[in-house]
């Protein structure tokens, strides 16, 4: 393990446009220590040195947003659509949930465990005229084009799918199968 020294830890901050408030504030140590550190005349604790190198390298990082993610356009259906079209698009994505989306604004999601609780209750025949207004549940939740993909990685450990917005209108979904590349390229 390479142990920066003094004018490392300062030539990184500097050529990361950081003041040394702003690592100080990142790492929870005091300004004044990371001055100390960085002239030489104090010889911090390895754990002070583990978040100074922590923040370091967390900020040298590209950040991804969840539009560098995303995937579009997004397959969905509107709460108008019948049953029966909602079920097509399933079958022609292989997808088991649809977003349902009202002129680029989610209000809900249609999944096969709803269309299967709608056939028990009106029988197959009946079922097809009926509307995804009907059998709709509560939506994915929604996050901003310009979110951090760790929020996004949260949120999908409780959820299939999120949708990214932009303006109020959804732009593009992110499953968890779209994070596999990102945990195989750490």
């Amino acid at each position: 393990m390479h142990i920066p020294t003094p004018a490392e830890i300062k030539a990184k901050r500097e050529l990361l446009g950081m003041k040394q408030a702003d690592l100080a504030e990142r790492a929870g140590i005091s300004q004044s220590m990371v001055a100390r550190i960085e002239s030489g005349s104090v010889d911090p604790r390895a754990s002070t040195l583990a978040k100074i190198v922590h923040v370091l390298n967390t900020m040298a990082r590209p950040r991804i947003t969840a539009a560098r993610v995303m995937h579009s356009p997004v397959i969905s259906v509107r709460v108008e659509d019948t049953i029966t079209h909602a079920v097509d698009i399933m079958e022609r994505y292989s997808i088991s949930q649809v977003p349902v989306l009202e002129e680029g604004i989610p209000v809900g999601c249609i999944s096969e465990s709803a269309i299967v609780t709608a056939i028990e209750e009106q029988g197959a025949h009946r079922t097809q005229g009926e509307q995804v207004k009907h059998y709709m549940e509560s939506g994915f939740p929604t996050v901003p084009h310009d979110m951090d993909i760790e929020t996004v990685i949260r949120i999908l450990q409780n959820h299939h799918a999120v949708l990214v917005t932009e303006g109020g209108r959804v732009r593009g979904v992110i499953t968890k199968h779209d994070l596999i590349p990102l945990i195989m390229d750490r």
